[in-house]
C-alpha cells in the first residue's frame, strides 16, 4: 500500500524515538497532523504558541536525545524563532518541520508566504526546502543525521502539497551515532604535562562538555590536587559528589570560584564554551580541552589548544599524571567556599517581609522539599541568580535554562517538554512573573495533557535582573514595574490548583504541601523586588554606577524606594 510523504516522515521520527511532536496545527500541517492521529509511537502535543513548542522540544532534546517541533506556513514560522535560537545556542538536537505554502506558489508572494531558508538560516546547522517527493526522502534523513551528529537544529520546510503526495523514499536506515573517540596527539598530551610540572597553583573549571568525564574530571583534581569550578549549566553535575568543587563563576557565581581561577597559575577548561570573558582570568597560563576546536581560545588567552572529547582525552592523559600531595592552595579555595556557603545559608534564614519575601528563602524551601531526582526549568533572569545559588544538586537533579540564548518565558514551556520526556521524575518550574506573563497560555496546555508540574512565580512584580542592571550603570530604572494579574486566580480558572502567598511565615508549609501534591500546582509568592545577589567580584566601576543612581533616586524624590534598596543589601550584605 502507498504512503504520502507525511506518513513516510512520521516514520523516520519513529525510528529515532521522537516520541512528541510539539505544534500548532494549520492548514499546511495537515497532511503531517493526520499522519501523526495514525502512529502508536508519535504524539501530537497542541502548544499555544510556536515558540514554546520549540522550548518543549529543546527540553526534550536535553533529556531524551532529540526533540521535534512543527510551524505552519507563515506566522508559524516566525512564532518558532526565538526557541530555535535557544535550542541551537543551546546545541539542542531538534528537528524542525516548517510547513510552507503549496509549492506551484512559491516566489509569487503568496498568501503566509515565508522564505524558509532566509529565515532559519541564523538559528540552524542544517536548513532546507524539500520541493519534491524525492527532496524530501533525502532531506529529512541529512536533517536527522545533522540534529543528532551535530547537535544543534535541523529545519526542513515542506510544502503542504508535497507532504500529501505519494512518497518515493526508499527508507533508508539511518546510521548508528556512536560517538567516536577523538583525542588531541600524544606530543600536544606531552606539553600538557610540562605545563603541569612547571605550574604549582593549578584549577580546573570545567562546562557542560564536561559531564560525560565527570570520573575523569574529579581523578585529574585528585592527582592534582586541583580545585573545581563550573559553569551555571554543569552545576547539577559538578557540584555533586564532588569534593573539589569550590562553586560557579560568573555573573551568577561565588568568590571561592572566581578566586581559584584568578589565583591559580595555570587553568584547565574542560567542555565549556563560558561567554563571558571578564570572569576568565587573564595572567595564568591556560590550556583548553573541547570537541569544537573553533571554540578554543575565543574567550580567553590559550597557551595550549587540545582538540578533543573530555573523557577520550583525560583517559589518555591520566596515566601520565605525577600524582600530587601539596593541599596548600586546594585547601584554600575550599576554606573560601565555605564562607561563602555559610553566607549563603545565613542569608537564606531570613524569610523577609509581608508581601516581599526574600526569594533566597523561598528557593532554599524549594530546594529542601523538592524530589532528589526532581528536573528544575528556570526562566532567565533573578531566577537564575536565586537557582544558582540555593538549588543543590544531587547526582541525579537536572537544571534547564536559556543558558546561552538568555531568553525570558523559558521555563513554562520546558517544564512541559520535560514532563512529557520524564514522566516519572518531578518537574519544579522557576517562573519570573514576567516570563510567565509571556506564555501565560501554556498553563492551558499542562492541562490539557494532565502535566504534573510544579509552577512557583517568583513574583517580585519587576524585571528584576533589568532593573538591577539599570542601577549599577547608574541609572534609575524606568519601566521596569510589571502590573500582574493574581496568577493563583488565573490557574484556578485554567483548572490547575494554586496557592497564594504573601506572608513569609505560612511559606514553608505552602510550599512543602504544594510540591507533595499530585498533578499541577502553581504557587504565586510575592517576593521583594529590591533583591539583589552580588557578583563574585565586585568592581570599582559597579559601586560607581550604583551610587549614581541612588543619588539620582533621591533628586527625583524617591526616598522611600532609597530605603528599601538599602534595607535590602542590608538582608543581603
Amino acid at each position: 500500500m502507498s504512503k504520502n510523504v507525511a506518513k513516510w516522515l512520521v516514520e523516520q521520527l519513529e525510528k529515532v524515538d521522537i516520541k512528541h511532536l510539539y505544534a500548532i496545527t494549520g492548514d499546511s500541517l495537515n497532511s503531517v497532523n493526520n499522519a501523526i492521529k495514525e502512529s502508536e509511537k508519535v504524539r501530537w502535543i497542541h502548544v499555544r504558541h510556536e515558540e514554546s513548542g520549540a522550548f518543549a522540544a529543546e527540553a526534550e532534546a536535553e533529556l531524551n536525545g532529540i526533540g521535534c517541533c512543527a510551524g505552519s506556513s507563515g506566522p508559524g514560522h516566525v512564532h518558532l524563532i526565538n526557541g530555535l535560537y535557544d535550542a541551537n545556542h543551546n546545541h539542542a538536537s531538534v528537528l524542525a518541520i516548517a510547513s510552507t505554502c503549496p509549492s506551484r506558489e512559491f516566489g509569487g508572494n503568496y498568501f503566509q508566504e515565508t522564505h524558509t531558508s532566509k529565515l532559519f538560516e541564523d538559528c540552524s546547522i542544517y536548513n532546507e526546502v524539500a520541493s519534491t517527493p524525492l527532496q524530501a526522502d533525502r532531506m529529512f534523513t541529512a536533517a536527522i543525521r545533522n540534529a543528532i551528529c551535530k547537535k544543534g537544529v535541523a529545519v526542513v520546510a515542506l510544502p503542504g502539497d508535497v507532504a500529501a503526495m505519494e512518497a518515493v523514499g526508499s527508507n533508508v536506515k539511518l546510521p548508528d551515532h556512536t560517538h567516536h573517540c577523538c583525542k588531541p596527539s600524544n606530543g600536544e598530551l606531552l606539553s600538557l604535562i610540562s605545563m603541569l610540572k612547571s605550574s604549582k597553583r593549578i584549577a580546573i573549571y570545567c562546562g557542560v562538555g564536561a559531564i560525560d568525564a565527570k570520573g575523569e574530571v574529579l581523578e585529574l583534581a585528585r592527582r592534582l590536587q586541583a580545585p573545581i569550578a563550573y559553569t551555571y549549566r554543569a552545576k547539577m553535575c559538578f557540584e555533586a559528589d564532588n569534593p573539589y568543587r569550590v562553586g560557579m563563576t560568573g555573573l551568577l557565581g561565588v568568590p571561592s570560584a572566581y578566586i581559584a581561577m584568578h589565583e591559580a597559575d595555570m587553568l584547565i577548561m574542560i567542555g565549556t564554551d563560558f561567554p563571558f570573558s571578564n570572569f576568565l582570568p587573564n595572567k595564568c597560563r591556560i590550556a583548553q580541552i573541547d570537541i569544537r576546536g573553533e571554540q578554543i581560545g575565543r574567550r580567553a588567552n590559550v597557551e595550549l589548544p587540545l582538540v578533543g572529547d573530555s573523557k577520550c582525552t583525560l583517559t589518555t592523559l591520566l596515566p601520565m599524571i605525577e600524582e600530587r600531595t601539596d593541599k596548600t592552595f586546594l585547601e584554600y579555595c575550599q576554606r573560601i567556599h565555605t564562607k561563602v556557603k555559610e553566607d549563603l545559608a545565613d542569608i537564606a534564614s531570613q524569610k523577609g517581609s509581608a508581601a516581599n519575601i526574600a526569594p533566597e528563602y523561598l528557593t532554599s524551601l524549594i530546594d529542601c522539599y523538592a524530589s532528589s531526582s526532581a528536573i528544575f526549568t528556570v526562566d532567565t533572569g533573578m531566577c537564575c541568580t536565586w537557582s544558582a545559588k540555593y538549588l543543590s544538586a544531587t547526582k541525579d537533579r537536572r537544571l534547564l535554562a536559556s543558558f546561552n540564548h538568555g531568553s525570558m518565558c523559558n521555563a513554562l514551556p520546558m517544564a512541559i517538554g520535560a514532563a512529557l520526556a520524564r514522566p516519572k521524575q518531578q518537574i519544579v518550574a522557576l517562573c519570573g512573573d514576567g516570563g510567565l506573563s509571556m506564555m501565560l497560555g501554556e498553563l492551558a496546555t499542562v492541562v490539557q495533557y494532565d502535566l504534573p508540574i510544579k509552577i512557583i512565580v517568583f513574583n517580585n512584580r519587576a524585571l528584576g535582573m533589568v532593573k538591577l542592571e539599570m542601577e549599577v550603570e547608574g541609572l534609575v530604572d524606568w519601566q521596569t514595574d510589571l502590573f500582574n494579574p493574581d496568577f493563583s486566580t488565573v490557574a484556578t480558572a485554567m483548572g490547575i490548583k494554586s496557592f497564594r502567598v504573601t506572608d513569609p511565615d505560612k511559606l514553608e508549609s505552602v510550599v512543602k504541601e504544594a510540591l507533595e501534591m499530585q498533578g499541577a500546582v502553581l504557587v504565586d509568592v510575592h517576593t521583594d523586588p529590591n533583591a539583589m545577589a552580588k557578583p563574585p567580584k565586585i568592581t570599582a566601576e559597579q559601586v560607581k554606577g550604583f551610587s549614581t543612581s541612588m543619588v539620582k533616586m533621591l533628586s527625583g524624590g524617591d526616598f522611600d524606594k532609597v530605603i528599601d534598596i538599602i534595607k535590602a543589601m542590608g538582608h543581603r550584605v
